[in-house]
């Protein structure tokens, strides 16, 4: 799953934490769903900043002369978008040893290989509003563990104009959604391939290649930008004396209330569970040797210091015991009589009318919700892990019991969620089943995308072009 959102968000990716994290985009996928938001197969948040270590020699390289080198479909690839291309894969062109030419022909197809999606995606009428990009960069900042004004700060120090992050991360999306038109809605899995899965994964039992999952609560004290050395040492102390409180036997969620700077002020919750490369480096390492239930930290980074809980941790088998989330939501979908806006801007007046007690979620939910489960009041019924598509999990995750997260886009429209109650709730059979369901589609939609992606590119007209004599 990482090398294909590598080869999505390559637009991109951007210096923000180096070494603090591996690349992660928007997944999608469903093989028939409520609300289209019970889909096997989803993914683990939304689209994030890679680490190569480039966009600031990037600021600083002499600009090159510009001029085209290939044509797609009668759009052109400049030499410029190519080396900007290049300076965003160089450090990790740098890590594997690849020379500069192969890099520079990488960054290339990779343009061309963009071009051609957002061409066909122009053909289908895929479009992406400025609400789903706002978010997408929130997501970007809270999965670096900065607020917007410090992500904005970050980019800026980088030479990464915010225009062009935006734009990026727009392309982005488009893609996404392309994707999810012609490839994600049409994978499907059959019992049998749970069955030869589940037969790989006892077979790889025991074996130090089996891939490590992670869900970590997460408490951060962020240290600002240019902190005096005694700012630095204060802000240590009060980490460790989180740390300290949450050894001594406090409740983890209370403590996250107490300290934790994460954004949007309660995301130090369940971060959910995923394959340790899709969490920053440094959390990895910090809880390498920390058994479940257990604590790590504080560690030291870019943003400041943090507080890490070892929730889950399993070895590439499905996990018996697992955090489940009751939710309940409402729905609109945006349409020609009811513009995104609007539809913010009602979610945003339902929310406020809930938290003044002048209606209930439930009710709001059975007048308006455009989802299948009105009817239930919005109610989702008890939910384990990847069934939900990421961007509506990403906010469930970041809610405590009791909250109502602001309005949140989705492929399906925007939400209002609800977060009812958290359990640990031991898997049957059936719903672990449904856990492989989900791992098994993953793997296929990479199988699938590539595919797809090579058949796209067969089928446009590139014509390369030499440079200027």
């Amino acid at each position: 799953m990482k090398q294909r959102i590598l080869s999505l968000s390559v637009a991109c990716s951007l210096a923000l934490l180096a070494g603090a994290g591996a690349a992660q985009g928007i997944k999608a996928g469903s093989d028939g769903a409520s609300a289209g938001m019970r889909a096997p197969g989803t993914g683990r948040g939304a689209p994030t900043a890679a680490a190569p270590a480039a966009a600031q020699r990037n600021a600083s390289a002499p600009r090159s002369a510009d001029f085209i080198v290939a044509v797609v479909n009668s759009e052109p690839v400049t030499n410029v978008e190519v080396q900007q291309q290049f300076e965003r894969l160089r450090a990790q062109a740098e890590a594997n040893n690849m020379p500069a030419e192969a890099a520079r022909r990488q960054a290339l197809e990779m343009l061309i290989g963009q071009k051609i999606q957002l061409q066909m995606a122009a053909e289908r009428n895929i479009t992406v509003d400025n609400f789903a990009v706002q978010q997408a960069e929130e997501s970007v900042a809270r999965q670096n563990s900065m607020t917007m004004p410090e992500l904005r700060r970050r980019l800026a120090s980088e030479g990464i104009p915010e225009a062009q992050f935006r734009s990026d991360l727009k392309k982005q999306l488009v893609i996404q959604k392309l994707r999810e038109a012609e490839v994600d809605s049409k994978v499907r899995v059959s019992d049998l391939e749970i069955d030869q899965y589940l037969r790989e994964q006892k077979a790889k039992a025991g074996l130090a290649g089996a891939a490590t999952q992670l869900n970590l609560g997460h408490i951060l004290i962020t240290v600002p930008e240019n902190a005096s050395e005694d700012q630095v040492k204060q802000l240590q102390a009060k980490a460790q004396q989180a740390a300290d409180k949450i050894r001594a036997g406090e409740d983890f969620n209370a403590a996250v209330a107490e300290f934790s700077d994460v954004p949007d002020g309660k995301g130090g919750g369940a971060m959910g569970l995923r394959p340790a490369d899709r969490y920053p480096e440094l959390f990895v390492k910090a809880t390498q040797a920390t058994p479940q239930g257990a604590i790590a930290g504080p560690v030291r980074s870019p943003a400041g210091f943090h507080i890490l809980k070892v929730l889950e941790k399993t070895s590439g088998e499905v996990p018996a015991i697992v955090t489940q989330s009751h939710a309940r939501h409402i729905l609109l979908r945006p349409s020609p009589q009811l513009s995104e806006a609007q539809a913010v801007e009602r979610l945003e007046d339902y929310r406020r009318r809930v938290l003044a007690h002048q209606d209930t979620f439930e009710d709001l939910a059975k007048r308006y919700s455009e989802d299948g489960s009105a009817k239930e009041g919005g109610d989702l019924g008890w939910a384990s892990p990847r069934k939900f598509v990421p961007e509506f999990e990403e906010a469930l995750n970041a809610l405590q019991p009791g909250e109502i997260s602001q309005p949140i886009a989705s492929r399906f429209g925007i939400h209002l969620i609800q977060l009812l109650e958290r359990r640990e709730a031991k898997l049957n059979q059936r719903e672990q089943r449904d856990m492989v369901r989900s791992i098994v589609r993953e793997n296929k939609l990479e199988q699938a995308f590539n595919t797809w992606a090579q058949e796209a590119r067969a089928r446009a007209y590139v014509e390369y072009r030499e440079p200027p004599q």
